[in-house]
């Protein structure tokens, strides 16, 4: 059973499963989905917990596998929480997950936890992932996005009994608190509850929050593409301005840039050569948000302009290798600023 992480208090109303499994890449998340699971087991007596961290390709799996199968003198129920840090538990692992899944029916016993990273497609349709499903609940911890960001931060603040002005005023307070803890969601759950602390329960004006709330915002590469294409032109400055300041390497951030551009020139050849967008997309390897971006900026995108973006992305390459070109800037993040907001602009909603 497949669930998001927003369903997983509702299943664990209706009665604990005796195997879930949690795969992402969000710390804070991941580790609230761990505790109502645990906090559900212990309610049901599942008082002693053992947890096993399985990295590199010479963990000893046998020492997972015992722990399910026993219980200690103390308890006569337990916890088995199995961590597999890459995602890749190798061939002993893959088949020491598909043994404890298919003992976790009517084990009511051993509450077994598996806790993963975000896993791609190709790994979710392995053997051992599908015993996992197929035996117990699996719950997606998916990251909160730069949309849906104020109103998990309002639905933060409302359960400790805080809330934002309504109106305008709210949502620009609201977008302000997003600004400053974009990419940094456990910065943003302490932001959150230091606002607790330094003020009572009730509404927060802008002031308040402006004083209390540090600038913890984390940026990547490839969310800034994403804002690129979107054409959030503001979000792109910040962003730039902040994976500068993180200290992130000009190549990767080109790289992002640039693969983008040479995946729109990739795609609209093929529709203008008459290929389905659909198909276009799907041989371009193009989903997800992305997949929405592009079908959105596409049709106002013209061959000649993306040749000259092609153009532009070769030249900071260069200039990001020590290259100097006319009328560009010399300095590498001046040039990937200029680069970046070129396409974003042309890819602002109309």
């Amino acid at each position: 059973m497949q669930l998001a992480a927003n369903q997983l208090q509702a299943q664990l109303q209706k009665g604990l499963r005796s195997l879930y499994t949690l795969h992402g890449d969000e710390p804070l998340l991941i580790q609230e989905a761990g505790d109502a699971i645990r906090a559900a087991a212990r309610a049901q007596g599942h008082t002693e917990r053992t947890v096993h961290t399985m990295a590199g390709a010479h963990a000893d799996w046998s020492a997972v596998l015992a722990s399910g199968a026993s219980l200690s003198l103390f308890a006569d129920k337990q916890i088995v929480e199995v961590r597999v840090p890459s995602g890749k538990p190798g061939k002993d692992g893959s088949a020491a997950l598909q043994q404890l899944a298919e003992s976790a029916d009517g084990n009511d016993s051993t509450l077994t936890l598996v806790v993963l990273p975000r896993l791609d497609m190709a790994t979710q349709k392995s053997a051992w992932f599908a015993a996992l499903d197929a035996h117990g609940v699996t719950v997606r911890v998916d990251p909160v996005d730069r949309k849906a960001l104020p109103q998990w931060i309002a639905t933060r603040l409302q359960a400790q009994g805080q809330r934002v002005a309504a109106g305008e005023e709210g949502q620009r307070t609201l977008a302000f608190f997003a600004d400053r803890v974009e990419g940094n969601l456990l910065a943003a759950h302490q932001e959150i509850q230091k606002l607790a602390l330094l003020h009572p329960q009730g509404e927060l004006g802008f002031e308040q929050v402006e004083s209390a709330v540090l600038n913890v915002a984390r940026f990547d590469a490839f969310k800034l593409a994403e804002a690129v294409l979107a054409g959030q032109v503001a979000r792109v400055q910040r962003m730039l301005d902040g994976l500068q300041a993180e200290g992130e390497a000009p190549v990767l951030v080109h790289w992002a840039l640039a693969e983008d551009i040479r995946t729109l020139n990739r795609v609209r050849g093929a529709v203008d050569d008459g290929r389905p967008l659909p198909i276009a997309l799907r041989e371009s390897r193009v989903w997800g948000v992305k997949e929405k971006l592009v079908e959105r900026v596409l049709p106002t995108l013209g061959t000649a302009q993306l040749a000259r973006w092609l153009d532009d992305a070769h030249t900071v390459d260069g200039i990001v290798k020590g290259l100097k070109f006319p009328d560009w800037p010399a300095e590498p993040w001046q040039a990937l600023h200029q680069l970046a907001m070129k396409v974003a602009r042309a890819c602002a909603p109309r």
